[in-house]
């Protein structure tokens, strides 16, 4: 079990298990336009849809995902929460979500399998959960453009190689970003991912940053903890 400030996370079901990555979204996603209704795609252990339901006052936090056991893990950790009225995790793939759309949402959120590259693990369930072509990026960018409202925000992380094809991606589907967010483990450290956020507004304005997690081993910037320390136990 994880344990965070405000809720805990059972993962042992789970391929991926709760991870800085997930953190980051969760913690950096923006909630300026006070979504009403929130989607997580690809929702694993449910991380991410919990720190949305503690940051925001949404009355939806939905989350979407396809394995069977993250799935129930998911629906386990989103009912011991706080929050278990807001949350919903719904069983099922994104095309067959997007085939008959309930709703629009206010803020889109994904933390996407990464692994583009032709390889296994022999382990269906950790492939699944990390590989991109159990959840390709031109599907992701086509759903945050079907479902996303017009005032709705879609936030997602990648890997910082991945950042040009996913922003011509965003583009074709009139999605824009507003805000990139490019993360270092240290100072030295080569780039190594990005957080982005698209609107459907052509805005040239989009804000860039930078994000380092330590300035050595577990002393963390005054940037990381002020993002994660709602969160974290010892931040």
């Amino acid at each position: 079990m994880f344990q965070f400030k405000q809720f805990n996370i059972q993962q042992d079901k789970c391929a991926m298990k709760v991870g800085t990555d997930g953190v980051l979204l969760g913690a950096w996603a923006p909630l300026h336009h006070n979504p009403y209704s929130i989607l997580d795609i690809g929702a694993g252990t449910g991380l991410i849809a919990l720190m949305l339901a503690q940051r925001s006052n949404a009355e939806q936090v939905d989350a979407l995902e396809i394995d069977d056991d993250a799935y129930e893990q998911a629906v386990d950790n989103f009912e011991s929460s706080p929050w278990s009225d807001r949350l919903f995790c719904y069983h099922a793939g994104l095309d067959e979500f997007m085939e008959e759309p309930e709703d629009e949402y206010d803020l889109i959120v994904s933390n996407p399998p990464f692994y583009t590259e032709d390889y296994t693990s022999g382990d269906e369930q950790r492939d699944t959960a990390r590989f991109s072509a159990s959840l390709p990026f031109e599907d992701l960018a086509e759903a945050a453009s079907l479902l996303l409202s017009d005032v709705g925000i879609f936030a997602i992380i990648l890997p910082f190689k991945e950042e040009d094809t996913f922003l011509a991606l965003a583009k074709e589907n009139e999605l824009y970003p507003v805000k990139i967010t490019r993360v270092k483990g240290t100072p030295t450290a080569e780039t190594k991912r990005t957080l982005m956020a698209f609107s459907r507004d052509e805005n040239p304005n989009t804000v860039i940053d930078e994000l380092i997690i330590e300035t050595s081993r577990h002393i963390y910037t005054k940037e990381y903890v002020a993002l994660t320390q709602d969160f974290y136990l010892k931040m």
